[in-house]
């Protein structure tokens, strides 16, 4: 027994990853397991690049696309502990061009029935109850939202010029009555310039990647990874257009060539979506968030905040507010915190955990989740969009549950 652990039942965890390989559901896969801060489980199979037989290794570095989230998340959260801003103010401080917003009417058929609305605020927009939305959800603004391409892609231009196309844009519903996953996040990286002074990947070099040692993650892939950087697979003809998918009969098709991504150059700083990096890295910020932000002889955050922030900020769960979007995560028996999600009842969420997990995914169906209860955090990296491809991260909740017993 290692740390609660059944080393035997851990040693599960290996040939479910390699099953998903073999069938050609991923290309490679790892798995990354903490428990009390020591290592318990590191395991991986596949290959980062399947036309080049290149293995899935520990320091292949991959596109953790929405897992980008929390890590904004602590950004802002650390200039909210300075007193530099507050959740309750509207984002329109920060960006003016928010300020006259308006709001799709019920059951609107055109982008011009609207009416006048409030500016969110930066906790709707950190909980994905802003308005705003994402160019593959249904609906109108997600419609205009991808004429215009203003998901914060990597070829979609600076950060500051997508955030004020954004707000050209009505709102979805009027801020605080739904929930729908969006380019919130994104916004509140915009938020984190403006008020630090500094672009976003720079804030995030200094408050959070050099305290922790994250040196292989960044916005444009590091200098010197060479063929480490992974290549993304889809089964659909377009990984990301989820309203009309269509499956390939090629499960694993090349979306995304390490050697020709825009991860190489782009000049967006995707708060949202935009980060690459490697298992390790991102393993150290999931024990960050676990200790409560202690990077280790260095305070990111207080406890207080990231309890507080790893807390339920909606009424309910997220089921309760009617959202018409695709998620990360099971919607019914979870909340939504600052940046992710927080486990209600893992009986109503149909998935074991602990009640307080949090926890977000990414695209590419990467996945983490933080459990204080059992003070353990799990890290899964693979590149295959989109990520509700598969359910491996139910999964592998069952195996990692399933293999804890002290």
């Amino acid at each position: 027994m290692t740390e609660g652990f059944d080393t035997d039942r851990l040693d599960r965890i290996a040939p479910w990853m390699q099953g998903y390989v073999d069938a050609r559901k991923y290309p490679g896969c790892a798995v990354l397991i903490h428990r009390n801060g020591q290592e318990v489980y590191y395991a991986d199979c596949g290959r980062r690049n399947v036309e080049d037989d290149l293995p899935f290794e520990r320091d292949t570095v991959a596109r953790i696309y929405s897992m980008t989230k929390p890590v904004t998340s602590v950004a802002l959260m650390t200039l909210v502990e300075r007193g530099l801003a507050h959740l309750d103010a509207p984002v329109s401080e920060f960006i003016p061009e928010f300020a006259k917003m308006q709001a799709l009417i019920s059951g609107a058929t055109r982008l011009d029935q609207t009416e006048a609305c409030a500016a969110p605020t930066l906790q709707q927009l950190a909980t994905h109850t802003s308005g705003l939305s994402y160019s593959f959800n249904p609906g109108l603004v997600p419609e205009a939202m991808a004429e215009a391409k203003l998901d914060f892609g990597p070829k979609d231009g600076t950060l500051a010029e997508v955030a004020v196309k954004v707000a050209g844009l009505p709102l979805a519903f009027q801020p605080g009555t739904q929930w729908q996953y969006s380019v919130g996040i994104d916004i509140l990286g915009r938020v984190v310039e403006v008020i630090s002074g500094q672009s976003l990947d720079a804030y995030f070099a200094e408050t959070v990647f050099e305290p922790l040692g994250m040196t292989e993650t960044g916005f444009n892939v590091p200098a010197g990874i060479g063929d480490r950087f992974a290549n993304l697979y889809t089964p659909l003809d377009d990984p990301m257009a989820l309203n009309q998918a269509k499956e390939t009969g090629e499960t694993l098709r090349l979306a995304d060539e390490y050697s020709r991504s825009p991860y190489h150059t782009t000049p967006q700083r995707s708060g949202g979506g935009g980060l690459v990096g490697t298992i390790d890295d991102y393993g150290r910020f999931a024990e960050m968030l676990r200790r409560g932000g202690d990077a280790g002889g260095h305070r990111i955050l207080s406890p207080k905040t990231l309890a507080f922030m790893m807390s339920n900020h909606l009424e309910a769960d997220i089921a309760a507010m009617g959202p018409e979007s695709f998620a990360e995560q099971p919607m019914t028996g979870t909340g939504f915190g600052i940046g992710g999600s927080v486990m209600l009842s893992p009986g109503r969420a149909g998935t074991p955990g602990s009640v307080g997990d949090f926890a977000w995914g990414g695209m590419a169906s990467t996945f983490f989740w933080v459990d204080p209860v059992h003070q353990m955090t799990v890290v899964f990296f693979t590149q295959l969009s989109p990520s509700s491809s598969y359910p491996s991260r139910a999964q592998l909740r069952a195996l990692v549950h399933g293999a804890l017993i002290a």
